[in-house]
């Protein structure tokens, strides 16, 4: 994924993934340069999504 695509958009991202999965928190979905896979971990852990998955999933947002 695209870092700088994510970390421009995040904010507008973060509200449709908490519309989408309301069980997913602030912390879960907090933005950290150099930390997207501990992220996206915790979003596969609760969505039930595989890795490639929720990548897909973010980028089709």
């Amino acid at each position: 994924m695209d870092n700088l695509e994510l970390k421009g958009k995040w904010n507008e991202i973060k509200g449709k993934v908490k519309q989408a999965y309301a069980d997913l928190t602030d912390d879960d979905l907090t933005y950290q340069e150099g930390q997207e896979d501990e992220m996206l971990g915790k979003i596969q852990n609760k969505t039930g999504k595989t890795r490639d998955e929720v990548i897909n999933w973010l980028r089709s947002l």
